[in-house]
């Protein structure tokens, strides 16, 4: 079992560091998080904002 915890990246960061962090933690492409996000936001009608504030508030630094 790995220890491997989430939090928000402070080297791969463009607003909060959140898309970063689950590209990290995942051990994939930040860019792919990040393009997931808004595509899931522009689907979710704007679901997807709220989802990345609540995750900078939730997720470490």
């Amino acid at each position: 079992m790995s220890n491997k915890r989430l939090y928000r990246s402070s080297t791969n960061y463009m607003l909060a560091g959140v898309c970063g962090g689950i590209a990290e933690y995942f051990d994939i492409d930040p860019t792919l998080v990040r393009l997931a996000w808004v595509i899931l936001s522009c689907i979710g009608a704007g679901t997807g904002i709220i989802a990345y504030i609540i995750a900078s508030i939730i997720i470490p630094k």
